[in-house]
């Protein structure tokens, strides 16, 4: 199998990553709600246990959907995706271990780490749309760090809705993808 049809099977299979930005969009909308409306600190765990579930959601909602749920066995991006998957959480922890009660730098700092694991998902799917999401959440995560005792919620609140609409950016060009002759597509 080739990488292009290997990519074509991943976007195919995950919706372009629309149900993936849809759920990760709501793990963070709700985070940032339980740190508005309950306290910081719940809302660094919300995140990060949510985060923790956003696969096991995503592959939920596409089963829910009535679309396939996962790549075949033995895929060749099966084992890129699942690695991908990882280096988020594991990338929280560090955050959780550096912020020492300056919950604030949180959520702009997770922007980083979530934005920087968006960058092999331009191998992933073969989309290059996913560099253009990885740069907002990279540059929106260093500008939110910036602010001198900002809001904490407030990065939480603004990647959640750049997240939700960025699923239907992405759900845009699986219509495009669709709507273009196979013929022209290859070349």
């Amino acid at each position: 199998m080739d990488i292009g049809n290997a990519q074509q099977d991943v976007r195919r299979t995950y919706a372009h990553g629309f149900y993936g930005q849809l759920v990760s969009g709501a793990v963070w909308l709700a985070a940032a709600a339980v740190a508005t409306w309950v306290s910081p600190v719940a809302g660094v765990a919300a995140l990060f246990l949510g985060g923790i579930l956003i696969f096991t959601l995503t592959t939920l909602a596409l089963r829910l959907s009535g679309r396939p749920w996962s790549l075949p066995a033995g895929h060749p991006m099966a084992g890129l995706a699942s690695q991908i998957a990882f280096t988020v959480p594991l990338g929280l922890l560090v955050v959780i271990a550096l912020i020492g009660g300056r919950e604030h730098l949180f959520f702009p700092a997770s922007m980083v780490i979530v934005g920087a694991h968006y960058l092999p998902f331009v191998f992933l799917y073969g989309m290059r749309l996913f560099a253009v999401l990885a740069g907002l959440m990279i540059v929106g995560g260093v500008a939110f760090a910036q602010w001198q005792e900002p809001w904490m919620p407030a990065a939480g609140w603004a990647n959640g809705l750049l997240l939700v609409a960025f699923a239907f950016v992405l759900r845009a060009s699986a219509q495009v993808e669709r709507s273009v002759p196979s013929s022209l597509a290859a070349s």
